[in-house]
C-alpha cells in the first residue's frame, strides 16, 4: 500500500451512533468484500458530530477504480440514502503512506 486516505466526516447531530454501527456492521465490511483496505474508523474523540474513516491503497488508480466500483455497486444502493442523509459535510485527505505508518498500520 502506498496511499493513505483520511475521510472526515460531520455528521447530523444525533446521528453519529447509527452512522457508527452501519459502518461497522455493515459498510466497512462491504468495502472490505470489494477489496478495499480500511485500517481504522470510528467516532473522533474531539467532536461529538465527527467520525473518521482511513483506509490505503496501492496507488490513486487503485483508489478511485475501487472506489468506483464500491458506490457504483448493487450493494451500495441498500446504503447510500441512509448513509448520505447522516453526513452533513466531509473531506477527504490523501497522503503518502510512508514506511512509518506501515509500520504502525501494519499495512
Amino acid at each position: 500500500m502506498s496511499l493513505l486516505e483520511i475521510r472526515l466526516f460531520t455528521l447530523h447531530p444525533g446521528t453519529r451512533e447509527e452512522f457508527d454501527r452501519l459502518s461497522r456492521e455493515e459498510t466497512v465490511p462491504l468495502m472490505r468484500r470489494y477489496g478495499i483496505t480500511v485500517l481504522t474508523g470510528g467516532p473522533t474523540l474531539n467532536d461529538e458530530d465527527g467520525y473518521c474513516l482511513v483506509r490505503a491503497f496501492a496507488s490513486e488508480e487503485e483508489r478511485i477504480g475501487l472506489q468506483k466500483r464500491f458506490y457504483a455497486g448493487p450493494e451500495w444502493a441498500a446504503y447510500d440514502k441512509p448513509v448520505t442523509e447522516m453526513i452533513a459535510d466531509y473531506k477527504t485527505v490523501v497522503l503518502p503512506l510512508t514506511p512509518e505508518l506501515r509500520r504502525r498500520f501494519g499495512a
